[in-house]
């Protein structure tokens, strides 16, 4: 368990954030220019806030008001920054090495075998740096990180600077992290997609503040809850895949409801996460008929949202979970819609990218 209390002035504003990760994943998730940085490198003994007071399972790492303050190298912190920072110089296994280097004595970190496994880096060991993609640099220096032994992982945007097609080859690479390897990460984006495939708890700020915090399912389908914007507000539903069809389309069974997916690498019986983004829910009050859209969930409207503009986010509680629908106030009114209300959520199954299906815990 990390415990996190700090105050800290910066140019535009002050940071005052107060939260706890458990083990897993737990993504300081908001708009760029919030503090989550700040708020890492403070974990990590980069910066010493004007106060804090920061704790790793009972184990003070930092109390400014008792002037205690560890240095990074003995805060056993591993650190992924936004780029790779590997030795040029050095093969891809030389810098794996050097990680163990800094692991400290009596510990049991993993072994070079388990890491390169892991990660899916056997091909690259004799390479230098630069004839690596983005990707790749990125899964050495996670491999860097877990060989010295740390008590948590800390990545700040790991995957902010690669194109989708990279960032798409790596999640999974976390997703493994997060299930098979025992220690806490402390993640930080301004993706919901990142948050929906990888999160176990998520901390929102705004404005250098802790706005919400809970779990990923709760507080992405939270319509108050929009910290990047309408067009990132989305739900987040766990659901099974029961069948592949011929059609090359994936049969999910999510809350006893048929969830169609175009076909995805996962055998019969596993948990898979899928996000479903706000603006690509149609609402329905009588299931319809004649449609090409697979996916018809039957809900409840629970609230609805509106602000200034022409927009209404309505929130809708189905078999599978709490569904998000972003459509105009005038449709809103249209359908008579209010909390309380049956209705049904349309999805198409196209509208569903391979980046927003991750895999399940």
């Amino acid at each position: 368990m990390l415990s996190v209390e700090l105050k800290h002035r910066l140019p535009d504003f002050s940071l005052d954030v107060r939260f706890e990760a458990p083990l897993g994943v737990t993504v300081l998730f908001g708009r760029s220019g919030t503090g989550k940085t700040t708020v890492v490198q403070a974990v990590a003994g980069l910066l010493c806030p004007d106060r804090a007071r920061i704790m790793v399972d009972g184990e003070v790492l930092g109390d400014t008001d008792q002037r205690h303050w560890l240095p990074p190298h003995k805060r056993r912190m591993g650190y992924v920054f936004q780029d790779a920072r590997l030795f040029p110089h050095l093969t891809v296994r030389q810098n794996l090495l050097y990680g163990q280097k800094f692991a400290p004595r009596g510990s049991k970190p993993e072994s070079l075998h388990r890491v390169v496994e892991l990660l899916g880096i056997g091909s690259l060991l004799h390479r230098r740096p630069g004839l690596l993609s983005g990707g790749e640099k990125q899964r050495v220096a996670i491999g860097r990180a877990l060989l010295s032994a740390p008590r948590m992982l800390l990545a700040d945007e790991p995957l902010a600077a690669l194109d989708e097609a990279r960032k798409a080859e790596i999640l999974p690479y976390f997703e493994r992290l997060r299930d098979e390897i025992g220690i806490p990460i402390l993640y930080v984006s301004h993706s919901a997609a990142e948050v929906a495939r990888l999160a176990t708890t998520v901390v929102v700020m705004q404005d250098g503040r802790v706005r919400h915090q809970g779990a990923a399912a709760d507080v992405l389908a939270d319509p108050e809850v929009m910290p990047t914007g309408v067009r990132s507000a989305g739900a987040l539903l766990k659901a099974r895949v029961h069948c592949h069809h011929s059609d090359g389309l994936t049969e999910l069974d999510a809350g006893g409801v048929a969830l169609f997916l175009p076909r995805i690498d996962r055998t019969p019986g596993t948990t898979v996460r899928v996000r479903i983004a706000a603006h690509e829910v149609i609402l329905s009050r009588q299931r319809p008929e004649g449609l090409s859209a697979l996916n018809i969930l039957p809900g409840q409207v629970e609230h609805i949202r509106t602000g200034s503009g022409p927009g209404a986010m309505v929130s809708l509680r189905t078999p599978a979970g709490r569904v998000l629908a972003r459509v105009t106030r005038r449709s809103a009114a249209a359908l008579d819609l209010a909390p309380g209300v049956d209705c049904h959520a349309v999805l198409k199954t196209v509208s569903i990218a391979p980046v927003d299906i991750g895999r399940g815990q």
